[in-house]
């Protein structure tokens, strides 16, 4: 099993959700999150408009899935189709393996408690 961590900027995130559904990924987590890198920074302007500054942070999301190994390529082509623009900032994935999962209702272990 592999753990799909995908940070994007908030305005792709419907398109990266519906493009990993559509390969048959169900479970997801959505984290609302900031963050710096590349990327280029919004503007915000004073209450009164007269003024204008940097944000120091962007507005993003981290995307977290685990998926079967035989899903990774998919799943990442899904989301790099849905996310690029090919501009800065459009965002990473993280792939990291699993070493087991325990549901905690049922107290199954393995790739079962999906």
């Amino acid at each position: 099993m592999k753990r799909l961590e995908t940070i994007i900027p908030k305005n792709r995130l419907n398109l990266v959700i519906s493009a990993i559904e559509d390969v048959g990924v169900g479970g997801i987590t959505i984290i609302d999150s900031k963050g710096r890198g590349k990327g280029v920074r919004p503007s915000l302007r004073s209450s009164r408009g007269t003024s204008s500054r940097q944000a120091e942070y962007n507005n993003l999301v981290t995307i977290i899935t685990i998926v079967d190994e035989s899903q990774v390529d998919e799943v990442v082509d899904a989301v790099l189709d849905a996310a690029n623009t090919g501009s800065n900032g459009d965002g990473k994935i993280f792939i990291s393996t699993i070493d087991e999962t325990v549901d905690i209702q049922t107290r199954r272990k393995g790739s079962g408690s999906l």
